[in-house]
């Protein structure tokens, strides 16, 4: 068996985790256990599930991301929804009911609630003749119930909080710090991948718990004002974007390595060393983007049993706004991702392309279609035109191989204004037209005037115009942009995609999902266990999404399928 030389020195080695505000209150994960729930500890989540379940409590999950299945024997479900948990026997998979069924449902997709039995709705109003002092008691038991469930989720965030930065540190001390000194077997680009941004993460997060802490009171859990952290910190949280979206590709590479022993040898060392709890590397590495995902879930359970005369009521309320933001730009950022992907898969399929990458400038498919480009000369060209921001390209349809397109131009949106024109002789061109419109460039005057076959198709094309220059305001307020490392990388996937060189990779950079296996039934009504946790495909909470997206309505075209 091969060994590796995995030392435990650690101490003399400068690193850019050194906290700048101040040294950091270390805990065991020992400690950590005991100040929290037992569900908390190793193993303990099941065990502690599974006995409130026996004893005929009622628990429950809130989904952290969307579950989308086609398998019967798996909840679907979407961000936000609230789960019942009926059994957790499997660490993996639970099995629990929503309003549609009963399935097995990804563990790592939720979070349990932290006040499992909920006050009654009608808590308030004593429907009896009852005396003053009985309906003061009364109120006095509701206020003090209240207090406690606060008190739970405010030791929730702290607990986990604290957990939290536990795993950091293990993953920086005890894997990374392990990688650098083998430099055999990873490089600089590997490990990149593998940990993303990891590091500044945890420098931030340190900075992020030592400010909770001041604000924690120890004494009287309830009294606590946390919501000002979360609002002072709440750029630095746009941090996980890039962690997020770099989190498929670094699947893709850990996978890779673990198809070799001495890798899988090499990583366990490391955790032993470091005496983490027994978790693969990769589960590690999500954490970062399950947390992300728990902080609006957090506040949204703690701005429910937060009084509105409590001090702490709208720093809360505003930070559960702020949090759900956050989440909401990096599911955004990561949408984007793959969306350029499919923008490069479809500019390498066009034949004769000129001038620079659709990338360069642009991130998004806003609308498609074909429109007729009127010439003053009186003669017209049938085109097949793409709408993204920033620009209108166009292309030629083969003539025998109608799924073949060729590259004819583009249009640069930014100095264009959108003009309806009215159907009948159009006074500039000197033609008769119909469901038409123009492009003018604000700068040259130069006109760009199209027809389209129907009504229907003019108002979306014109829609779709207004939409975009919407779209480009937006990604300018959100400070949505892509790097250019991300875009050159797209198109270098593109190109070998082209040439058949990607294979057992989904259209999003992550490995195939393997098929489902059977095993032994936890009761006969449980058929199958599914025994791989999904890939996450998404990271939004229960928040209006827009419209789907347009790849779907132009795939007639050979080159944009899959």
């Amino acid at each position: 068996m091969r060994t590796f030389n995995v030392a435990a020195d650690g101490g003399t080695e400068s690193s850019a985790l050194a906290d700048d505000n101040g040294s950091e209150e270390d805990y065991s994960y020992e400690e950590l256990c005991q100040t929290g729930p037992r569900y908390r500890q190793p193993g303990g989540e099941q065990l502690a599930i599974n006995e409130l379940i026996s004893d005929g409590t009622m628990v429950y999950a809130e989904a952290l991301w969307d579950h989308v299945t086609m398998d019967d024997q798996e909840l679907g479900f979407k961000a936000g929804d609230v789960i019942r948990v009926l059994e957790a026997s499997n660490k993996d998979w639970w099995w629990g009911r929503n309003e549609d069924k009963e399935a097995w449902f990804p563990a790592s997709f939720v979070r349990l609630r932290v006040n499992q039995e909920e006050l009654p709705e009608n808590c308030g109003s004593i429907q009896d003749e009852e005396q003053d002092a009985d309906i003061s008691k009364h109120r006095q038991k509701i206020a003090e119930n209240k207090d406690q469930m606060r008190t739970n989720v405010i030791q929730e965030i702290m607990n986990t909080e604290r957990v939290y930065i536990k795993h950091l540190k293990d993953i920086c001390e005890g894997y990374i710090r392990q990688c650098r000194k083998h430099t055999g077997m990873f490089t600089t680009a590997q490990l990149s991948t593998i940990f993303g941004n990891i590091e500044d993460i945890y420098k931030f997060q340190r900075k992020f718990l030592k400010d909770l802490e001041k604000q924690y009171n120890k004494e009287e859990p309830h009294l606590s004002e946390i919501g000002s952290c979360f609002l002072y910190h709440q750029e630095g949280f746009a941090i996980y974007s890039e962690y997020c979206n770099n989190h498929p590709s670094a699947c893709v590479e850990l996978s890779n390595l673990m198809k070799q022993g001495k890798y899988r040898h090499f990583f366990e060392a490391c955790r032993l060393l470091q005496q983490m709890i027994d978790i693969a590397i990769d589960g590690f590495l999500l954490t970062p983007v399950q947390k992300i995902c728990k902080y609006p879930l957090q506040l949204a359970e703690l701005l429910k049993y937060t009084t509105q005369e409590h001090s702490d009521y709208n720093d809360i309320k505003a930070a559960y706004e702020a949090m759900k933001n956050v989440a909401c730009l990096i599911n955004e950022r990561k949408r984007r991702l793959e969306s350029i992907d499919k923008i490069a898969r479809w500019q390498v399929s066009i034949v004769d392309w000129e001038g620079a990458d659709v990338l360069a400038r642009s991130s998004e498919l806003i609308h498609s279609g074909e429109l007729t480009k009127m010439l003053k000369q009186g003669k017209s060209q049938q085109r097949t035109f793409f709408l993204f921001d920033h620009q209108l390209v166009f292309c030629k349809k083969d003539l025998l191989r109608r799924d073949i397109l060729y590259y004819k131009g583009r249009i640069d949106m930014d100095e264009m204004e959108l003009v309806d024109a009215e159907d009948g002789k159009d006074k500039d061109f000197n033609i008769s037209v119909k469901n038409a419109f123009k492009i003018i460039n604000r700068a040259t005057d130069e006109v760009h005037f199209f027809c389209a076959k129907k009504q229907e198709d003019k108002k979306r094309w014109m829609e779709a115009c207004e939409n975009e220059r919407r779209r480009v305001q937006e990604d300018k307020e959100m400070g949505m942009e892509i790097s250019e490392n991300q875009k050159k990388q797209a198109m270098q996937n593109a190109r070998k995609s082209r040439h058949g060189k990607i294979k057992g990779v989904s259209y999003n950079g992550c490995p195939m999902p393997p098929p489902h296996q059977s095993l032994h039934p936890i009761h006969q009504r449980h058929i199958t266990v599914p025994t791989s946790i999904p890939q996450q495909q998404v990271f939004a909470l229960a928040e209006p999404k827009r419209k789907p997206s347009l790849w779907h309505t132009i795939n007639k075209f050979t080159p944009f399928k899959k």
